[in-house]
Formats: C-alpha cells, structure tokens, sequence
C-alpha cells in the first residue's frame, strides 16, 4: 500500500508501490484498453493476462499497438497465478467473475469487475434482466459500484468494485446534479443515448458487421435494456423519491463513443444550471462541464478518460437538457476501471490516465 514519509530535507514524499495486476478476458475491447493503460501505469505491473482461446499466444501477436510495451503471452485463467496478484481485473462476459472472485478474495486478492456480476444489489432483479442464476449472491453487498465521483471514499476501502456500465456512466453523471439538488421531476426522466459498435463487444456478430452497421442508425433492446435497473438503481439512491427513468439506446455507425441527451422537467426554474453543474464537478479530474452554449462531441473524449457535460434550458422553457459524451470503452470501461484501481491501492487517481484525447 502506499504511504507518505518524510525525506531528510522535511518534505513528504509517497512511497512507490508495484500493483501486481492479472486480467481475466483480456482479448475483448475492453481488455486490450485495460492492458494499453497499465502497460504505462508508473506502479502497476501486469502480471498475469488470461485467454483460453489464445493460451501460449504472445499479447503482441494478437494486438500488435503493444508491441514492446507487453512482453507476456496469454495464459489459462489459473487460480494459482491469479492468487499472485494484488488485483485482478475481470474483463469477461457477464456470468465469469462471480464464479472466481469468492476464491480469489479469500487468497487476499482485490478485484474489479468490468461485467455486470456485481453492479445491481437486488439478486432478483439481476437474474431477470441477466437471465441466470447468481453465482455469489451473498457479495453482493459487500461490492463496492465503482463510479468514482460518487463513491470515491468507499471505493478506497474496498475488496470487490463493481465497474459501472457504459451507459450507466454518462446517465448518471448528467442527472446526479440535478437531483442532489432537488430541481426536476424525478418521474419522467428520459435519457436518449447512442454508442459506437465497440459496445456491443469484440466478436464476429451478423448485427455489428461493417456492411450491416454502415451508414445506418438505429434504436435497439427497445422493450428494456439490461443496463436500465443500474441506472435506476443509482439515481434513486440521490433522489428524494424514486425516479421514473425512458432509457433508449441507439446504435450509430462509430467505433467509439456514447453520446446522452437527457431529458427532465424542471421543478425550480430559478435554478443557475450552469453555476449547478459547474461547482458539481469543479474538483473532479475527469469530469468537464463545458461552458455554457456549447455542445460536446465524442471526438473530443476518443481515447480518454473524461466524460464531457454541457446544460441548456431550451428556449428558457422548463424542461432540462443535459448532454453527456464519453469514450465507452475508456470511462465507460477500461479508464473508470484503472481509476477504481488508483483509489483502492492509495495512488493518486489520475496515475496513468493523463491521455489527451485524439483527434481527428
């Protein structure tokens, strides 16, 4: 764990750790972001990166961008060498890392989940909307849901982080302002949001194939997403009742990114909105409220960890629009991960993620 202690000259200094970090899943989209970032994490050392499919294959033949920076080749998910670990990270379908993590918490070993195994704490609504029965129910309570802004000191005393969902991610850091401060409708809350083809994982999909995605746009999982409940889950947690949330996503013809327009009735429209958000996320490193008329575009987040909001009354009516753009495999992934891993190892949080986005 790191530590501060005085050098002979007074001044405080941190103790430099290494994080010993295995990856379970590490072929999909989000488990090569997980690996470029902690390739250049200053105090994480990749240990251990799992495939079953590619066991033996070395991680620079499959994904050539980290060519001299992972010098390992994939390995058999092993408890014996993920048990090595400080932290391991569970990039893997929903339904994998609830069978590992009770095993590899009692060997000691912290883990983040980037799945949904952890995120919903009521068992009955993760088995109707993930359409199995829970492996581990009884951890459920203990995981800690990893979205940092909102949970930042529990998440530096936990064992299991529940990475958020990528849409979770950019909901709910639009509403949570508005909420905490009481000045919409909590029951008619809509979120209309789109994600680049990314979302829908690292396979080979009749539906996500290039020729079928193509200049094309469309809505999907249109009679309820599993991402709904967490959603919900976390903004009835902030709100004086419990919300009453239209969540539709949409699928658009990108790689990369989620864009969130997000709807709410205003009950105080003397509300400063900007002033609101500004000093909501004035101490937040990852979290941008752009100035007022201004409107965020997914390019400027593409490859970083920042989730950029912007706030409008349109026409000065008494409905809210938040607009919220984030790379979905970085905050709404890998980065949010990495950041939870920061926080619970006493690294300063930003450690490895100050990546400017790319552009064009």
């Amino acid at each position: 764990m790191a530590g501060v202690f005085f050098c002979s000259d007074g001044l405080k200094r941190r103790a430099v750790i290494v994080i010993k970090v295995g990856i379970v899943g590490a072929t999909g989209y989000t488990g090569v972001e997980l690996l470029r970032f902690l390739a250049l994490h200053p105090e994480a050392e990749l240990r251990v990166v799992t495939s079953r499919a590619d066991a033996g294959t070395p991680v620079s033949a499959l994904f050539p961008n980290l060519r001299k920076y992972v010098d390992l080749a994939f390995s058999a998910p092993s408890m014996d060498s993920l048990s090595a670990c400080d932290v391991v990270f569970f990039a893997t379908p929903n339904g994998t890392a609830m069978t590992m993590t009770g095993e590899l918490l009692k060997a000691g070993v912290k883990v983040i989940d980037l799945s949904a195994d952890f995120r919903i704490k009521d068992v009955k609504v993760w088995e109707h909307w993930y359409r199995m029965t829970h492996a581990c129910p009884e951890l459920l309570d203990e995981a800690v849901y990893g979205l940092c802004e909102i949970n930042r000191a529990a998440i530096t005393k936990a064992r299991l982080v529940a990475n958020p969902g990528c849409y979770p991610t950019a909901v709910q850091l639009g509403f949570l302002p508005l909420l905490r401060a009481g000045v919409i409708d909590p029951g008619s809350l809509i979120a209309d949001c789109k994600s680049g083809v990314s979302g829908a994982g690292r396979k080979a999909e009749l539906g996500i194939l290039h020729c079928e995605v193509s200049e094309s746009f469309k809505a999907y999982a249109i009679g309820g997403h599993r991402h709904l409940p967490e959603i919900k889950q976390g903004l009835d947690l902030v709100s004086k009742t419990p919300v009453g949330l239209t969540f539709m996503p949409h699928l658009v013809p990108m790689i990369r990114g989620i864009q969130a327009s997000l709807y709410a009735r205003l009950s105080d429209t003397r509300v400063d909105l900007q002033q609101l958000f500004e000093d909501s996320y004035r101490h937040e490193p990852f979290v941008d409220v752009l100035p007022a008329g201004q409107s965020p575009e997914t390019r400027s987040v593409r490859g970083s960890n920042h989730c950029q909001l912007a706030v409008c009354r349109p026409q000065g009516g008494d409905t809210v629009v938040v607009f919220a753009v984030e790379d979905n495999l970085v905050k709404g992934a890998a980065g949010q991960a990495v950041q939870n891993m920061n926080l619970m190892f006493g690294v300063p949080e930003t450690t490895g993620l100050d990546v400017v986005a790319a552009l064009p």
